[in-house]
């Protein structure tokens, strides 16, 4: 077991025996137990033989309320998922979840179902919060119909990638009639290549934040996440808040994509 920002996490390899270093009550240990097992069901139904990563954690002051998150990969593409809830459903819900994404990895089912039940937006208005992580990633240039499949596979809320039509920081997220928004940061005219209906486009170019700024603004308004630009680098970045009420940012890698004079 290990500390990770306020959350115990518990962490196992599924090709293996699970093995927990949990010092909480026993009922948290078998509910942990119970979801190795239902997530070892939903990979044989799948054929999946490569190794999955379970991570279990416990929130504070709401010790009957889990966090599942499981890591694999399908046909050689990573896959995720994540999902909360009570001790005794946790495992129901995590193997539900999980074989409707690889349901839909596969094709043989509908695209995730918009709003999503199972998942309702991380947004509270609230003092505050730190910046708990900070992620840098190579961020992909891509279609924003590519950016979203990659959100789905990986069970994103948003995705922030560099959209291939403009140039630009971009970020595809769950919501509108169509399910899906993209939001770039200087462009709002639709995608040439996009299916009409299957986006939406956000109206405003994004905000001009500083970390900050974009902290405030995510917790003054109660917003699930933030996509702004960052004046010193001129790169878009995507402020998100966790399951525990911090913050996390995503910032690209300063090695790769596009410099501003490039674009």
């Amino acid at each position: 077991m290990k500390e990770v920002g306020r959350c115990r996490v518990l962490t196992a390899e599924l090709g293996s025996e699970i093995e927990t270093a949990f010092d909480g009550p026993v009922r948290g240990a078998a509910a942990v137990a119970r979801i190795g097992r239902e997530v070892r069901r939903v990979l044989r139904r799948h054929d999946i033989e490569e190794k999955a990563r379970l991570r279990v954690s416990v929130a504070p002051g709401n010790r009957k309320v889990l966090l599942v998150q499981v890591n694999t990969r399908h046909r050689g593409t990573p896959m995720r998922i994540q999902v909360s809830g009570p001790a005794d459903f946790a495992a129901t819900f995590a193997a539900e979840r999980l074989d409707r994404s690889l349901g839909r990895s596969s094709g043989a089912r509908e695209s995730r179902v918009w709003p999503d039940p199972a998942r309702p937006p991380l947004a509270s208005v609230s003092e505050r919060r730190p910046v708990v992580r900070r992620k840098e990633c190579d961020l992909r240039a891509c279609s924003p119909a590519e950016a979203a499949r990659v959100m789905d596979e990986m069970d994103y809320d948003a995705h922030l990638f560099v959209d291939a039509e403009t140039g630009e920081d971009a970020v595809v997220h769950w919501a509108g009639p169509a399910g899906v928004r993209l939001a770039r940061q200087y462009s709002v005219r639709p995608p040439t290549a996009a299916d009409p209906g299957s986006l939406t486009m956000h109206p405003s170019p994004a905000l001009r934040l500083t970390d900050g700024e974009a902290a405030n603004h995510l917790c003054r308004y109660g917003l699930p996440f933030v996509f702004f630009t960052e004046p010193r680098s001129h790169r878009g970045r995507l402020l998100l808040r966790r399951y525990d009420g911090d913050l996390a940012l995503v910032v690209a890698a300063r090695s790769r994509g596009l410099s501003p004079s490039e674009r």
